[in-house]
């Protein structure tokens, strides 16, 4: 008997799973950390978690086919849908800083330039040694 042939000769009623018990079945997970801003990253993309959850470790229940829409599931509470996270206008790249408050190269070093003062001064304040080589050459013979 070939196999066709026995499937039709069965007399039982065919059982047909429930479309979501099927899809469930086949659905992958993975685990991700959610960082200090109550977010997952998964697959290049930023998913809000909540805030409560910072630090936590939760599994990501997802369909490979469609990333759109992710379910979370962390232990003590009931799984919950997290959707892609979207950045608003108002929430751009930040601007630059004005000309006066960016960094500017130094052409000298403020600490340098006190340290040459102090020693000059220094050298000005001290006395000099006393000679006796002009009393001599001057042609006074006692000293």
């Amino acid at each position: 008997m070939s196999p066709e042939a026995a499937y039709r000769s069965d007399k039982k009623p065919l059982r047909f799973p429930d479309p979501e018990v099927l899809a469930n079945a086949f659905l992958h997970s993975e685990s991700r950390r959610v960082d200090k801003s109550g977010c997952i990253s998964f697959m290049g993309k930023k998913y809000e978690v909540g805030l409560s959850f910072i630090g936590c470790k939760v599994n990501v229940v997802y369909d490979p086919a469609d990333i759109s829409e992710l379910t979370i599931e962390y232990e003590g509470h009931a799984p919950w849908k997290a959707h892609e996270l979207v950045i608003g206008e108002h929430a751009g790249k930040r601007p630059e800083l004005p000309e006066h408050l960016q960094a500017q190269k130094a052409d000298s070093s403020r600490l340098l330039g006190a340290a040459e003062q102090k020693n000059h001064e220094r050298r000005e304040r001290q006395a000099p040694a006393l000679s006796f080589r002009t009393v001599y050459k001057e042609g006074v013979q006692d000293v």
